[in-house]
């Protein structure tokens, strides 16, 4: 059956959807004239089953190589559809690397990026002496040895409001430096260590440069103290490397609870991702 209706008339419906997808094939998520990216192929793919032009405004904007579990987007269309056809018929003309997880109808009142209340992301860094197959370009591979426990002790001082402007980008164009960083969290899961970080928003490379730092401190080549310095100096140019973006996924992204969409509970492989699933070393895909 055909999903084309007739809408003149019809006030536009804003309509909500949680993506997931791996950064990798894409310039990164917004649109570019000569590249591909993750924005472009969606509209493309809602363009198709909503019978007209389709615009989204995500919560997120990741750079290319970063992947998603629980990138959440929005658009308006007077086209009427079930949320079985922004899901599934979506997904039947999107590639494989992107996928639609859940859509949902909301007031007009809803933003995808300025609704958020809090956002988080998970950074995965493989430590073995040989590289991946299976976690090519999806997880940052080192051989080198990391001492875990300052890398832990170096996270202390950057709880907080702070001013991140060592942690920030050069070219980053947020009006303010200032952000809260509510948890920055290590975890072990077999070879893979997995940085667990909350916000209620982050800067241009801000986690992969907070990666970077910490990377530095667990493999000796700086003190402990070298993070709680550098939130001091406020001079990108004295931090640290920033970390490569495939270790980098955007897990969740936190709404008010009155506009009623999925929390990130319901959501199956991001428990695992987020280092809730009790069989880690059994279930590497599900991290994906």
């Amino acid at each position: 059956m055909s999903l084309t209706h007739k809408t003149e008339g019809l006030a536009p419906r804003r309509i909500v959807l949680g993506i997931e997808y791996l950064g990798t094939p894409y310039c990164g998520w917004q649109y570019q004239h000569h590249a591909l990216s993750v924005q472009q192929v969606l509209e493309e793919a809602l363009a198709r089953v909503a019978d007209q032009p389709v615009r989204v405004h995500c919560a997120g904007r990741t750079d290319a190589g970063v992947h998603a579990t629980g990138q959440v987007v929005h658009f308006e269309t007077t086209a009427v559809r079930s949320e079985r056809a922004w899901t599934l018929g979506v997904n039947a003309h999107l590639p494989d690397e992107v996928a639609v997880r859940w859509a949902r109808a909301v007031d007009a009142d809803f933003h995808a990026r300025f609704s958020a209340v809090a956002r988080h992301y998970r950074y995965l860094i493989l430590r073995r002496p040989a590289r991946s197959a299976l976690w090519h370009r999806r997880a940052f591979w080192t051989h080198r040895a990391l001492s875990v426990a300052p890398m832990r002790e170096a996270t202390a001082a950057l709880i907080g409001r702070h001013d991140f402007t060592s942690f920030r980008a050069l070219a980053c164009q947020a009006k303010s430096p200032v952000r809260t960083l509510h948890a920055l969290d290590l975890s072990e899961r077999g070879d893979l260590l997995v940085l667990s970080v909350s916000a209620d928003g982050f800067l241009h490379h801000m986690v992969r440069n907070l990666v970077g730092v910490l990377l530095a401190i667990g493999r000796g080549e700086r003190p402990v103290d070298w993070a709680a310095e550098l939130l001091a100096l406020r001079d990108r140019a004295q931090g640290g490397v920033t970390a490569p973006a495939h270790g980098l996924y955007l897990v969740r992204v936190d709404y008010p609870a009155a506009f009623g969409l999925p929390s990130a509970a319901d959501e199956a492989g991001v428990a695992a991702l987020m280092g809730d699933d009790p069989r880690p070393d059994e279930n590497l895909p599900a991290m994906l």
